[in-house]
């Protein structure tokens, strides 16, 4: 789908679902660079900024501005680990300074549901490398522990700057 009908496609739910926050993907794409969640971030802050603009994708709605995007991610004191078990498939870790980290979540409560949506991911589970697969090799215990906390930097929008445009803060 070529990157204007997408971002407009999500500019449109934007607006119909009028959400404070948006959750996506920082721009590496979340502690392993995958290229399809890089994509991702890119097309949702394209999407967020561009729903606040009347003027584009007019047909698209009532402009609507979120108040923030939360970036998942992965701060340098939580990766450790992580490189240990992705370093013996050949993959490093990207993480953020620990000062970038504007939100940790405990999500132990919902890891029955976390794991489900990870093993949805067929195919990860089948390829040795991938992260869906080293997860599914790890004892319950670690996988566990591994997978409770998640992170976010929280990305805000400013008031109306001269113009009508918003620009974004960190």
């Amino acid at each position: 789908m070529p990157v204007d009908e997408a971002v407009g496609s999500l500019v449109a739910h934007i607006r119909e679902v009028r959400p404070d926050i948006v959750v996506t993907h920082d721009a590496y794409g979340q502690l392993t660079g995958h290229p399809d969640h890089r994509h991702t971030h890119r097309m949702t802050m394209l999407a967020v900024t561009a729903a606040g603009l009347g003027q584009l994708y007019p047909r698209a709605g009532e402009p609507w501005q979120p108040g923030a995007v939360h970036l998942a991610t992965h701060p340098h004191s939580g990766a450790a680990e992580w490189g240990e078990l992705l370093g013996g498939v050949g993959k490093s870790v990207l993480s953020v300074p620990d000062a970038h980290v504007t939100a940790t979540v405990d999500v132990r409560p919902w890891l029955d549901r976390k794991w489900a949506a990870i093993l949805a991911h067929r195919s990860g589970v089948r390829r040795e490398r991938a992260l869906p697969a080293v997860l599914a090799r790890l004892p319950g215990r670690t996988r566990d522990r591994v997978l409770g906390t998640e992170y976010y930097t929280r990305v805000t929008f400013a008031p109306d700057a001269p113009g009508g445009l918003r620009r974004l803060t960190g």
